[in-house]
């Protein structure tokens, strides 16, 4: 994973925008709850880490 952050909104933020134009809210909803899970689960191997050291 990279260090590097995008900070230009605008090509995720046209995404959003076609995705709902496009109706496709729910779809939009399930991509954001499995980067939602997939944070948390690193954030959890990350403490796991932690306590180990």
């Amino acid at each position: 994973m990279s260090d590097i952050l995008d900070h230009s909104g605008q090509p995720r933020d046209a995404a959003i925008a076609l995705f709902l134009q496009n109706d496709n809210g729910d779809r939009l909803t399930d991509i954001l709850v499995d980067a939602l899970d997939e944070a948390f689960r690193i954030l959890a191997d990350e403490m796991t880490d932690r306590s180990m050291n």
